[in-house]
């Protein structure tokens, strides 16, 4: 588990990401990090969330880093409909999240494959596996971390 300073930390990095955005200069971190708007379960409220992404077959996956209790993951599973912003482009569509172990254990495969020294850090410090770990390694993380595929719509690709 992810102590809590961490994500007190989180929140600023996540911070900078939003103003990049609301400022005209997504194109910064558009590469790495989308914003995800969502309908909130309880209060209604529109709330934006900064998160890493991973294109994939023209559909954007994201990890979600705090597990299901996530806030953000929660009011998904209550409403689906988020709208995306990902660099200079921006869509409606319907979040889809996904909980089956091996396609989210292939998620973070495909991640370290991509951004080694990133994720492996990640899984080091914050889940306390190895920087490598093995795929039954990334399974049993895969048990308790969901994901979500965002497919933006034909006319938006």
């Amino acid at each position: 588990m992810i102590p809590d300073a961490f994500w007190a930390r989180m929140k600023n990095v996540q911070a900078i990401h939003k103003r990049l955005y609301e400022s005209g200069k997504g194109w910064v971190v558009g590469k790495f990090i989308l914003l995800l708007t969502h309908t909130g379960r309880k209060s209604g409220t529109s709330y934006t969330t900064p998160v890493q992404y991973e294109r994939i077959d023209g559909a954007y996956y994201v990890g979600v880093g705090r597990g299901p209790k996530s806030d953000w993951f929660r009011n998904i599973q209550a409403n689906p409909r988020v709208h995306v912003q990902v660099d200079r482009a921006e869509f409606d569509c319907l979040a889809e999240p996904v909980t089956d172990p091996k396609q989210v254990a292939d998620f973070l495969e495909y991640r370290l494959k991509r951004h080694p020294l990133m994720i492996g850090l990640m899984m080091k410090f914050a889940h306390k596996l190895p920087m490598h770990p093995s795929q039954a390694q990334l399974l049993e993380l895969a048990e308790s971390t969901p994901m979500v595929v965002l497919r933006p719509p034909r006319e938006a690709v």
